[in-house]
């Protein structure tokens, strides 16, 4: 069996990953800081509380992945947070620094300790989640932005350094993702815009040629693929799952 571990795989997009893995015959771990949403996994699934910024716990986790599997075919580096929500000037430097340590150093860290274990392998597949946030920006979502945009520049990165040893490493852009993180961000960009919830849902929906917003599954789906055979030669690449965004900021 094939061997994935998740970043913030216990709820929302990184759970969905999980169980489209377990429906695709691959064995799972999951790393979360919710310890609650730990516990509900299906007890197959192996599972850590982890701060994906704290690099001491992150070498933890892979040490035991590595002691406890031998080794690692995937890595999804799914961990994120929305960040605040405010005009550049009204944003603190500890909120974009916390911010920025989960979406960016986070990816980095599972990607430093991943790598030698898939080096060693001569064979990987690291799948890290950005945002279609990190294509175009968004007002208001400064370090969030920022954050995505840094990790498809780290995966690119990644698909060069790692290419040599048969390791590919992709990004997945999901749009606006429905689920409760969502709903959190729709209420704070109401309240800096102001507007209400369902006018900001809709210019979200809107400016997607589909009209739509995502579901996890369409993420997860992509996930897998990425990090099957049947993109064996698919590596340092953007692929957004959002309906086209054709206008990030539409004004509704």
């Amino acid at each position: 069996m094939k061997r994935v571990l998740i970043t913030a795989g216990a709820s929302g997009v990184g759970r969905a990953m999980a169980e489209a893995f377990d429906r695709d015959g691959w064995q799972i771990w999951i790393a979360d800081m919710d310890d609650a949403a730990l516990e509900a996994a299906p007890a197959s699934w192996q599972r850590s509380q982890v701060d994906v910024s704290d690099e001491t716990a992150v070498k933890v986790l892979f040490d035991n992945v590595s002691e406890h599997w031998g080794g690692l075919e995937a890595l999804c580096a799914n961990a994120g947070i929305a960040g605040p929500t405010a005009a550049v000037e009204d944003i603190k430097l500890q909120d974009w620094q916390a911010c920025v340590a989960v979406n960016l150093e986070g990816a980095f860290l599972a990607a430093k300790y991943a790598a030698p274990m898939m080096k060693a392998q001569g064979a990987g597949a690291i799948v890290v989640t950005s945002s279609t946030a990190g294509q175009y920006g968004y007002p208001y979502r400064a370090p969030y932005a920022a954050a995505k945009w840094a990790v498809i520049g780290l995966t690119k990165t990644l698909a060069m350094e790692l290419g040599p040893f048969g390791v590919r490493a992709n990004v997945i852009c999901p749009g606006a993702v429905e689920g409760p993180r969502m709903e959190g961000v729709l209420a704070r960009e109401a309240a800096a815009k102001g507007m209400t919830r369902d006018a900001v849902y809709e210019g979200y929906a809107s400016g997607t040629a589909m009209g739509s917003f995502v579901e996890g599954r369409d993420v997860a789906e992509m996930a897998v693929f990425l990090s099957s055979d049947k993109a064996r030669l698919v590596s340092g690449q953007v692929i957004a799952v959002d309906g086209f965004t054709v206008n990030p900021d539409p004004k509704v």
